[in-house]
């Protein structure tokens, strides 16, 4: 059965959404069932998690938030993510494991291999295709609403940057995976860039 599970990642402001629907449009004119979803969020668990994560107001320490990301990444999986794949749909998701990665440890310093452990734990599934789409922090302010910001929107540009840099490790370390695509693109050259990615995935048995 031909089904995908493709993830989205990179810093705020770098068009995932957008390439989302882009993506979907794109596998559904193939005559392809699609499933679109997010992280954190995807169920009733993750969105109230997503709602607390995302509060400029909360407080929260490194760890926390560590551990509330994988408990809305546990949930959606299951509740989610695979029945859609056993039913036969591509599943696209903006964020996934690799946002932990970059946030948590590359920009919170928590030590990578805490993630490594909580992902041998509590995570039972690999994307087939994993799309980075890399823009540098300065351009984040550019693209994002300066006035509603979100808590990881209120970030600094160091942090942003240890973001990016522990993504581009991520890429390095799985280049069968991870594509890095120059987000910093029109939204059509993008959107090229990654159907390009898409084709020998839709072509594979």
């Amino acid at each position: 059965m031909n089904r995908k599970f493709i993830t989205l990642e990179g810093l705020e402001g770098a068009g995932k959404s957008t390439q989302t629907a882009e993506i979907a449009d794109y596998l559904r004119g193939k005559g392809l069932e699609v499933y679109i979803t997010q992280e954190p969020g995807g169920t009733q668990l993750g969105e109230k998690i997503r709602q607390w994560l995302l509060d400029p107001e909360h407080r929260i320490s490194e760890m926390t938030e560590l551990l509330l990301f994988y408990a809305a990444r546990v949930q959606h999986i299951e509740q989610q993510i695979k029945p859609a794949l056993q039913e036969g749909r591509w599943v696209v998701c903006d964020r996934f494991i690799d946002s932990s990665y970059a946030y948590q440890g590359g920009g919170r310093g928590i030590p990578l291999d805490y993630i490594e452990k909580l992902n041998r734990l509590s995570v039972s599934i690999t994307p087939d295709l994993t799309l980075l789409l890399d823009i540098k922090p300065k351009h984040i302010w550019q693209r994002i609403d300066i006035d509603n910001r979100d808590r990881f929107e209120r970030e600094n540009t160091a942090f942003f940057q240890r973001v990016r840099n522990s993504y581009l490790q991520c890429a390095g370390d799985n280049p069968e995976r991870i594509r890095i695509i120059d987000a910093e693109q029109s939204i059509a050259q993008v959107a090229q860039t990654i159907i390009e990615q898409l084709e020998p995935l839709i072509e594979a048995p």
